[in-house]
């Protein structure tokens, strides 16, 4: 029945689509402002979501242009549904236009199809087929539309300040058939303090570090400019057997006498770095075979020491594992140098439940100090948990099952979504076991058929917990 009611809003789903992925939502803060909290894509892109809403007969609420939502529904109880519209950056080695949407027979592809575009629209459908069904609504409903999922959730910060919280609700930006359990996930940066003086001029001076431009993506380019007072040649030699030994890509060139080194890695999402290569951690390794600068030398060694080829927390002291939510990762996601202000790590670390986070980090930070680095916390949002026997939970598996005839059960991640905002929140989708996971990847798409049979089971279950009594 209701694979049935989808069908004859195909076309339209898509062409929907196609218009969000059009705009390229990712934060640019030097260009945010007042009515762009967080740039113009992201505001841009929620202001597209108003407009279908107001085209489709819905009311919108738009809270400081940062986040809002689309109601629908009657009803006491208040039921609702997380999306975001921002998107990571592109990045590169796309076949195709990353906002130009690609329609094929069978995918769309373009960035933000998985995460969170594509299942932001298929919510959004449900919504709407039911409410042209003229179904006898039981609860409100509230499409919460935010722009900084992805960074630093400025939206649903601001948004639940003064907006009604939902009973209960899910995110459309995970995984079926639900999410119950989520690790807690936090940011913070490695800072170096101390500059060390050269007694006599170095070989080789680091001029500047560059990687990565999010704290939960692993990068996949980074590039370093080093001054060779001789031996040029060697270095290239060595750095190219370096890349060789390794299996990465990279380059050099020579630039005003500047030595231009840059290695090519593997971006996925920072939930999981252990499946990406990142690119910094290794060019950073390949850097420390050079007799530095004292003070690049520094920086190059603490990244040996604590971070290099330790996706689990091991090397800082942090390791922790828990059947239930697995182990604690550690993602370098952003990494900086500058010859006259030294280095920086920017780090996302995820753990679950049980991990004493402020314990495990004022350890560390009594061991770096001495060597010249202090912690600067961002932000730390503490384990989301809901019982995957709580009648809510087992309504959605049902929709899901009901719809797949997959009989698996609800898990937990490593990732983060707007769930936690809920104290009853899960996340819902819309990725299937079959589907290929290319979040924060290039050429990130969706396939029809899961866009659509995603959009089934959210009208399964929406009509389960929202009409019927």
């Amino acid at each position: 029945m209701w694979r049935d009611k989808v069908k004859a809003y195909e076309g339209q789903i898509v062409e929907d689509l196609k218009g969000l992925l059009s705009i390229e939502s990712v934060r640019e803060d030097d260009k945010a402002s007042s009515e762009n909290p967080v740039g113009p894509g992201p505001r841009k892109a929620l202001d597209y979501m108003y407009q279908l809403a107001e085209r489709d007969g819905f009311g919108v609420h738009d809270v400081d242009h940062i986040a809002g939502r689309i109601e629908a529904g009657e009803g006491e109880d208040l039921f609702g549904i997380l999306c975001h519209v921002d998107v990571v950056p592109a990045g590169d080695g796309w076949d195709s236009d990353p906002f130009n949407p690609l329609v094929t027979e069978d995918k769309i592809v373009a960035r933000g199809t998985l995460d969170d575009k594509g299942p932001t629209i298929a919510a959004y459908y449900a919504v709407k087929i039911l409410n042209e069904m003229n179904v006898n609504w039981k609860k409100r409903i509230h499409i919460i539309i935010g722009t900084d999922e992805e960074s630093d959730w400025k939206c649903t910060d601001r948004y639940f300040e003064t907006e009604e919280m939902p009973v209960l609700g899910f995110a459309p930006d995970a995984e079926f058939p639900a999410i119950h359990g989520e690790k807690g996930i936090s940011t913070f940066d490695v800072i170096q303090n101390d500059k060390a003086e050269d007694q006599d001029e170095p070989e080789y001076e680091l001029r500047s570090f560059k990687s990565g431009e999010r704290y939960n993506m692993v990068p996949d380019e980074a590039v370093a400019h080093v001054a060779v007072k001789e031996n040029m040649t060697d270095v290239i030699q060595n750095f190219e057997q370096y890349l060789n030994d390794n299996q990465i890509d990279g380059e050099s060139v020579v630039d005003s006498g500047v030595l231009v080194l840059k290695v090519y890695g593997k971006a996925v999402h920072g939930m999981d770095p252990s499946i990406g290569v990142n690119a910094g951690l290794y060019l950073l390794n390949f850097l420390s075979s050079l007799d530095l600068d004292k003070t690049a030398a520094n920086f190059v060694e603490f990244s040996n020491k604590y971070l290099f080829e330790s996706h689990f927390g091991e090397k800082m002291g942090m390791k922790f594992h828990t059947e239930v939510m697995g182990d604690v990762t550690t993602n370098i996601g952003v990494i900086t140098y500058d010859n006259q202000k030294g280095g920086s790590f920017g780090i996302n670390l995820r753990y679950p439940e049980g991990f004493e986070f402020e314990e495990a980090l004022t350890r560390f930070k009594s061991e770096i100090n001495p060597l010249g680095f202090s912690i600067e916390l961002g932000k730390n949002q503490t384990p989301h948990y809901v019982e995957k026997d709580d009648p809510f939970v087992q309504s959605l598996v049902e929709a899901y099952r009901n719809q797949t005839g997959d009989q698996t059960e609800p898990f937990t991640i490593g990732g983060g979504t707007y769930a936690r905002n809920l104290d009853k929140g899960v996340a819902f989708g819309a990725m299937f076991s079959d589907s290929e996971d290319l979040m924060h990847q290039k050429n990130e798409y969706i396939t029809k058929k899961q866009l659509f049979n995603a959009t089934s089971i959210y009208l399964e279950s929406l009509y389960k917990l929202c009409v019927e009594e």
